[in-house]
């Protein structure tokens, strides 16, 4: 039986169960109406007319590539080429690539184009994107291109039509890939991971969502289980919310978290309206029925500076926003709110995004958070600390004239912030202005300038806008906690912010493009270097490619010893450091690397970085600082205490490690020397162990990566930039991994899983007796009779083409169709069967019935008869008597046995209320173990991160102080080699000491000499100026006259050429000739 025989009936199958679905309108979007009308394309007379055209893509500037057909085709290599512009060229054949039928336009799947180049992969993906279609297969993994509009391809109809289907089975979409990452958790019990990666604005953030969606709906718990949400009622009604019996179901509060992590953590930039200010990686666990069990998430890297600036024509995050267009008089009452022009962190003011009303944003909001059991006094809490970090922009210091303290003339904004932060604004005040220096055993007070006060008042509100973010991801995780329900395997869905490069770069856009290199990295190495590594371990017939995709040297520069972030961490515990300092250090130390570069003298920026994506320009102002993050401690112990609950629970765990003073060249060394407790950990260092703990786990789990395209920068729907396409289409190895889906086994399994899944297909070529695995699955394959080149057979596993597996899958699934058809079949005649049986009975009880009614007609009027039935009832009444005598006795019984019940019942009932008030006493205590029991673990967690964090700085200090040995080794032998030099030096200075006197008499003698011959040099030098001069000239006319020389001898090679080809020709025609004369 062949497989790929019967690969039609497989497509067959696979077209009807789209056919079925093509009544759906949306599916237009999905998959073009004329897609089943390919095969008519590719009729051999059209196929005939249309290779008879010759055509080719020709590179273009601004398409990327346009048709060509060829007119003639030179020995040279040459092609003259008509365009479909209408021009005519000459270009070599090596600079064209091939044009693919046009059976394979808006392919699914671009490893199945017959000419794989860049022309054809932009080709397809902006026809398909033209038609509405933005999801494509490319091998392994699937490119979206962002559309800029909804597309109706979401719809719990859609999700439907996904469920439960193969990839081949449906067109391409998120959710098939989704659906495949739940099947092969379920399947081989491997975590899973599905990542979204690419530019900013590309798309990722609501391709998670999609998945979330997908996941959420399929892989929902029975209703059984869900569990309630508390009070369903709340104060935000008044501002249009009708929150009535909100569900607290697991699977609902999942997809409300994006909601609230969006209103918080995203934000409007120039490239994108809704752009993640913050990488989240979420993960889903189910338990071993495939139902979602519980979740968390972990964040990455909030862009907290955002806070309190904002570039031209972009937005702080969108919650401000929301908040304050949705305020009434009670909320502008209770939170002291003003309007969007008053408050300074509002750097563009009431900016809005089209198409988005940010009062319904806000509804939605509040409903998420209900959802997500956030009480109403923690919203209150969550809004009051909005208000206050927008009041603090408004303080408005002054500097006292010949002094360095400021002053804060006006409190009116300071008691608002104090008020809504719950502390005092005496001590609120005097901490920024004269905070206290502990000095010894003793504490000072130092005065602060109004610069340094400004930039204490921003670093403590960023600081509160961060810690209450993160307490609101840490209040999603409690209740997507369910430890009742323990996951058994799980899926992790990575959004993270996309690659940015702006006109000027800082030290947030090293950590966000620091993140997709090392993702990018993970893609290159799990699609190319692992691939061909197991192909290595099992020993196939491979010849290793290497697609010069490594991006490891970028990598190092950034994250080893002495790298970026390394000497930045560095100069951050150097006293006298300057982020000027720390740019002379880098440059001095990797000017020489390949992927860093050195800006032009006019640039703003100061160095460069080679990514994958191309160029960078970074601006290291503000560097040091952004990396220490220092906090005024005296602010920091202030919020610690403050009566407010929430205030206090967002700080609690706040380590004071030095207070902050805004003077950049003295910040260094105040911030070293009044560390307090615990070891300073440094933004950078926090980030790069954030990353490599996400990478292990992204290593660990079987990834499925979906690369979002940007098709333009206008964000404009329906239109795509080629040459924008064609670039992210390069760096992120979309063509290489088509081209290893193609040439490699893509698809793989062990031996015994191959023979316990697939010895269906050929249940009679394995013998009974015992086989070893790999010669069974020898046998078996030779059944199948599969093509040699389809498959490769390793050491313990075997390996397939791209879709060779999902055909013998299909097959297997036939196979399973005809054996549950027959079995039913069977069933019902074994039902069939003893239906029949019991007619047969119930005809012949028929029979019975009617002839004993037939003799009871014959006798019912016989006396004999008569007499009969009158007695009988007589010959049971003594019987009778017998009888109710017992049943009295049973009745006595009974009700003795009823009264000792009733006894024993209220009994229980007493011990029932006492074993209930002791469950209620061990439900309180369980709760409040069970309360202590998380906090420990919260402490215990933070220990260990503690713990780890000790460790890695330890082992970072041990690493610095081995260098710094053997710089001191160093040191000491170039200080012996220098004494050394020092006394031959002195000898020598003796000698020169003595030959000095004479050369002073000397010297005398000579001062006229050089007069004389100084002013024999300047006659000199005016002759050479004006015959450098004369050289000038004739030099540029000797140039002109080589640039000449150079054109005639083009054009004489040109000549000889023509004149070569010529003779040739004129032989060839004599040749002829003299043939046809003779």
């Amino acid at each position: 039986m062949s497989v790929i025989s019967n690969s039609l009936s497989t497509n067959k199958s696979v077209s009807s169960t789209i056919d079925n679905n093509y009544d759906l309108p949306e599916m237009k979007y999905l998959r073009p109406s004329d897609s089943n009308s390919r095969d008519n394309i590719a009729d051999s007379k059209i196929a005939n007319e249309w290779a008879a055209k010759k055509l080719v893509w020709i590179p273009d500037e601004q398409e990327g590539f346009i048709y060509g057909q060829i007119r003639q085709e030179q020995n040279d290599g040459q092609l003259i080429v008509d365009l479909e512009n209408g021009k005519r060229i000459s270009i070599h054949k090596d600079d064209t690539q091939r044009v693919n039928p046009p059976k394979f336009n808006k392919v699914e799947d671009m490893s199945e184009l017959t000419c794989l180049n860049d022309a054809s992969v932009l080709f397809n993906l902006k026809e398909r994107y033209y038609s509405g279609l933005i999801y494509t297969y490319s091998g392994l993994f699937c490119v979206v291109v962002n559309p800029y509009k909804r597309l109706p391809i979401y719809s719990e109809n859609i999700i439907e039509m996904y469920k439960g289907k193969k990839r081949e089975q449906m067109p391409p979409h998120i959710f098939a890939i989704a659906g495949d990452a739940y099947r092969s958790m379920l399947q081989h019990r491997e975590d899973q991971s599905i990542l979204c990666t690419g530019e900013s604005g590309a798309g990722k953030t609501e391709n998670t969502k999609k998945v979330i969606q997908y996941l959420a709906y399929i892989a929902a718990a029975p209703k059984s289980s869900q569990r309630s949400s508390g009070s369903t009622t709340s104060q935000y009604q008044q501002y249009g919310t009708k929150i009535n019996d909100i569900s607290g179901e697991l699977e609902e509060q999942l997809l409300q978290a994006n909601p609230i992590l969006e209103a918080f953590g995203n934000a409007k930039t120039v490239k994108n309206d809704n752009s993640s200010r913050f990488g989240k990686f979420i993960r889903i666990n189910f338990d071993t029925s495939g139902f979602i069990a519980g979740a968390s998430i972990e964040t990455y890297l909030l862009e907290k500076s955002r806070t309190i600036r904002q570039a031209k024509n972009e937005r702080t995050f969108h919650i401000f926003y929301q908040f304050l267009r949705s305020a009434n008089t009670k909320m502008i009452a209770d939170y002291l709110l003003e309007d969007f022009s008053r408050y300074r962190y509002l750097t563009n003011g009431n900016l809005t995004i089209s198409g988005i009303n940010d009062s319904e944003e806000f509804q939605h909001t509040i409903k998420a958070m209900q959802i997500m059991t956030i009480s109403n006094d923690e919203l209150n809490a969550i809004f009051r600390t909005i208000s206050a970090v927008l009041q603090m922009g408004n303080m408005e210091f002054k500097q006292e004239r010949d002094t360095d303290q400021a002053t804060l003339p006006d409190n009116t904004i300071a008691q608002k912030i104090c008020h809504l932060l719950g502390i005092s604004v005496t001590d609120f005040v005097r901490s920024f202005l004269k905070p206290k220096l502990n000095v010894g055993r003793d504490f000072v007070t130092k005065a602060q300038t109004k610069v340094q006060v400004d930039f204490a008042v921003e670093a403590i509100s960023k600081a509160i806008y961060e810690r209450m973010f993160k307490w609101i991801v840490t209040r999603i995780n409690k209740s997507l906690d369910r430890t009742k329900r323990q996951g058994s395997s799980f899926i992790g869905i990575l959004d993270i912010a996309g690659f940015e490069i702006f006109q000027l770069n800082s030290f947030e856009q090293l950590c966000i493009n620091y993140t997709n290199e090392k993702l990018q990295q993970l893609f290159n190495h799990t699609m190319f270097i692992l691939e061909q590594e197991e192909y290595r371990r099992e020993n196939i017939d491979w010849a290793f490619i290497d697609f010069g995709l490594d991006l490891q040297p970028t990598i190092d520069l950034i994250e080893k010893p002495m790298g970026i972030l390394s000497l930045l961490d560095e100069q951050c515990w150097f006293p006298k450091a300057t982020d000027r300092t720390y740019l002379e250090k880098l440059i001095n130390t990797h000017a020489q690397h390949p992927k860093f570069g050195k800006p032009n003298y006019k640039a703003p920026s100061d160095f460069s970085i080679m990514h994958y994506a191309g160029k960078v320009d970074y601006s290291t102002d503000q560097w040091l600082m952004k990396n220490m993050d220092p906090l005024n401690d005296n602010v920091v112990a202030l919020l610690q205490t403050s009566n407010d609950t929430f205030t206090r629970e967002i700080w609690k765990d706040a380590e004071i490690v030095g207070l902050a003073v805004t003077d950049q060249n003295d910040t260094t060394s105040n911030l070293k020397s009044n560390i307090k407790k615990g070891m300073f950990r440094t933004v950078g260092q926090l980030y790069k162990e954030q990353l490599t703990k996400l990478i292990n786990t992204l290593r660990n789990t079987n990834p499925n990566f979906v690369r979002c395209i940007l098709p333009n920068q206008e964000k404009k729907p329906g239109v795509i930039y080629s040459p924008l396409v064609l670039d992210q289409l390069r760096c992120n190895g979309v063509l290489e991994g088509i081209r290893i889906c193609r040439n490699g086994f893509p698809n793989r399994i062990l031996f015994q899983e191959f023979r316990q899944r697939y010895e269906i297909l050929c249940p009679n070529a394995i013998p009974k007796e015992f086989m070893d695995a790999k010669a069974a699955v020898k046998k078996m394959i030779q059944e199948l009779e599969l093509d040699e080149n389809l498959y490769r057979i390793g050491l313990t596993k075997i390996f397939f083409r791209s879709g060779v597996l999902g055909h013998l899958e299909e097959e297997r699934d036939f196979k399973l169709t005809d054996i549950m058809t027959q079995f039913q079949a069977l069933c019902r005649g074994v039902l069939a069967r003893k239906n029949y049986q019991r007619r047969i009975q119930q005809l012949n009880a028929v029979r019975v019935l009617q002839r004993n009614g037939r003799a009871l007609m014959k006798i019912r009027n016989w006396k004999w008869w008569r007499l009969f039935t009158k007695i009988k009832p007589l010959l049971h009444v003594t019987r009778q008597e017998e009888d109710l005598k017992q049943k009295q006795e049973e009745i006595d019984r009974l009700k003795t046995e009823v009264e000792s019940r009733t006894t024993q019942i209220k009994e229980m009932e007493q011990k029932l209320q006492l074993f209930q008030q002791e469950r209620s006493v061990l439900n309180e205590r369980l709760t409040h173990l069970n309360d202590v029991f998380v906090e420990s673990d919260d402490n215990l967690r933070r220990i260990q991160t503690r713990k780890d964090e000790l460790e890695n700085l330890l082992q970072d200090t041990e690493q610095r102080l081995q260098e710094a040995t053997d710089q001191l080794n160093r040191s000491n032998k170039e200080q012996i080699q220098y004494d050394q030099q020092l006394r031959v030096t002195r000898e020598h200075l003796e000698e020169e000491e003595q030959s000095r006197h004479k050369l002073q008499n000397e010297r005398i003698q000579s001062e006229g000499k050089i007069k004389n011959l100084e002013d024999i040099v300047a006659t000199l030098q005016n002759d050479l100026a004006k015959v450098q001069k004369e050289h000038d000239v004739l030099y540029d006319k000797f140039q002109n006259t080589v640039t000449q020389l150079q054109n005639e001898e083009e054009k004489l090679k040109n000549l000889l050429r023509i004149k070569t080809k010529l003779e040739s020709q004129c032989n060839d025609l004599e040749e002829r000739l003299k043939r046809e004369t003779e």
